[in-house]
């Protein structure tokens, strides 16, 4: 098969949203395929389109990480299911590389680039996916997974809520005016991508976030749709404060406001703490990810 491959422009964006709603074979994925293409070319990166007969055939963006500049991402790569095995996702992924590679990076990773990502690394259900990685030089570094909590049995958060106004603390949703000690709270206790993903959740339709405080002083926040409108996190409690049950409460709120949105089931992204999501929600593991890595 004859196949183009160019600079993706704006233009560009509506089709590559509808190859996307058809390309991610995870009906999870593809119900969010417009969310999941505007999240990634938020930021700063690069994007090429395959284009085949006339019509686009497969897409690709990459970013460099945010954390090490040497270091780039391949943050989404999709191909029409009637043209797949032509060719065309390694000469986009080849692509991508090089352009990666002229912005300075040494190695490229298969996995997200916090805070803006749509995955931690490939869904180890695109089987597709893994293969074409395996076979072009990755090496598989990480696992990551997600968890699924079951927005219909979410308990209410009054009786503790009350109690920890009894110690002083506050728990409520987060504003405009929060965000710079959000972000500060979340850079030294956690990471900068925290705070990205903390500072993109306020105040933007199909997110949010809560704060717990005491005397004005951020003891943990929860945020939610950063990423994705059904994805949960990140949450981070200061370690000072942990034990007092403030997380329990700052993610049911969290999740009920997805719930509240329509969603039954929510994904707990990237997960660290599996038993405290497992004991706090009754959350599950589900999805699973492999990250992959190649020097260039």
């Amino acid at each position: 098969m004859e196949f183009s491959i160019a600079a993706l422009t704006d233009a560009d964006v509506p089709a590559m949203v509808d190859l996307c709603r058809e390309a991610l074979d995870l009906p999870d994925d593809a119900a969010e395929a417009d969310q999941i293409v505007a999240r990634l070319r938020a930021q700063p990166g690069i994007g090429f389109a395959a284009t085949a007969d006339g019509e686009l055939a497969g897409v690709v963006l990459g970013s460099l990480s945010h954390r090490d500049d040497s270091i780039g991402h391949v943050d989404l790569i999709a191909v029409r299911r009637d043209v797949r095995r032509q060719g065309i996702g390694r000469a986009l992924l080849a692509r991508a590389e090089g352009a990666l590679a002229g912005r300075g990076a040494v190695e490229v990773l298969l996995a997200g680039n916090p805070p803006y990502y749509a995955w931690p690394g490939i869904d180890v259900r695109y089987t597709p996916a893994v293969c074409a990685a395996n076979a072009l030089g990755y090496e598989q570094d990480r696992t990551a997974w997600n968890m699924t909590a079951d927005l219909t049995t979410i308990e209410s958060t009054v009786e503790a809520e009350e109690r920890l106004a009894a110690g002083g603390v506050t728990v409520r949703r987060a504003e405009a005016g929060d965000v710079p000690a959000l972000v500060e709270f979340a850079r030294a206790n956690f990471s900068d991508g925290w705070a990205g993903e903390v500072s993109d959740s306020v105040g933007r339709p199909g997110a949010g976030c809560h704060v717990a405080l005491r005397d004005g002083e951020v003891l943990g926040f929860a945020a939610y749709g950063s990423s994705r409108p059904s994805w949960f996190g990140p949450m981070g409690t200061a370690p000072a404060a942990q034990g007092l049950g403030i997380g329990g409460v700052l993610l049911r709120r969290c999740l009920r406001d997805q719930r509240d949105a329509g969603f039954r089931q929510a994904q707990i992204g990237w997960v660290g703490p599996v038993p405290f999501y497992a004991s706090a929600v009754g959350a599950r593991i589900e999805r699973v990810f492999f990250l992959y890595r190649k020097e260039l």
